[in-house]
């Protein structure tokens, strides 16, 4: 599945692999695994046996299938975008083959003239697989982790051990104050509110206070949406305007 992208921060997305597993409070309304059930039912060959019934919804059975018709596809886009890559699973779960790993990393090197946007909630992982299998620093290829509460800041200093051109973090969904957090070496920060159906909803002063530590701290400060069951209504104005910042430096060197 992969095409042009309603996603505030990037231009397409991109998944070479599809299924997922369930692994801390951020996950449990994932919209991936709405939209997987959803093609599951259609028959999708992707998809098929991503999700399971457990009680009135769809979750995540831990299967993985690689979608190796999808893998070339940024090599057909000849417009230079940003893409998402995996917007619907996480490339550095547990069960990914590290063959599917360079796979898509020399894809991504070919494919020189986009950005790459790779987001997990395992940067451990992401670590260990890129030593292991010694993949290099692309300078078009930016790495990110989630993070929805404090609890879960410490996955922002692992996050700070990956060699990358560009590190970045998704505050999304941000379902708890951050409190105080070192971006030393994060080039990026979204932040976002649940959506969807089953949205908690996002306090303004967990907001602020990241927004005030990215300014004290240099780090490129995007303000994605409020989100609640219709994130339209919300829309993603805060303290008067809209918040776009990217890590231009690095933009403007790989176009």
């Amino acid at each position: 599945m992969a095409g042009l992208s309603d996603i505030e921060w990037t231009d397409a997305t991109w998944n070479p692999i599809a299924g997922c597993t369930v692994l801390s409070p951020g996950c449990t309304n994932c919209y991936a695994m709405r939209m997987a059930a959803r093609l599951q039912a259609m028959d999708h060959p992707a998809y098929r046996g991503v999700t399971r019934k457990s009680g009135n919804r769809q979750v995540w059975t831990g299967l993985i299938n690689v979608n190796e018709k999808a893998l070339s596809t940024p090599l057909s886009w000849r417009s230079p975008k940003k893409v998402f890559v995996n917007s619907m699973s996480d490339l550095f779960q547990d069960g990914v083959p590290t063959d599917v790993v360079s796979n898509v990393w020399s894809v991504m090197a070919g494919a020189h003239w986009h950005i790459f946007q790779i987001l997990t909630k395992r940067p451990e992982n992401m670590l260990k697989v890129l030593r292991r299998a010694k993949l290099p620093v692309l300078p078009n290829v930016w790495l990110g982790t989630s993070v929805e509460s404090c609890k879960f800041n410490p996955r922002i200093e692992t996050l700070r051990r990956v060699p990358a051109a560009v590190r970045f973090v998704s505050f999304e969904p941000l379902i708890g104050a951050i409190g105080d957090v070192n971006l030393k070496g994060i080039h990026w920060a979204i932040i976002g509110g649940e959506s969807g159906p089953k949205a908690r909803p996002m306090e303004k002063d967990w907001v602020e206070e990241l927004r005030v530590q990215c300014h004290e701290q240099e780090v490129a400060f995007f303000f994605k949406q409020w989100g609640g069951k219709n994130k339209k209504s919300t829309g993603r104005v805060y303290r008067g305007r809209t918040w776009d910042a990217f890590p231009e430096q690095t933009l403007n060197a790989a176009e």
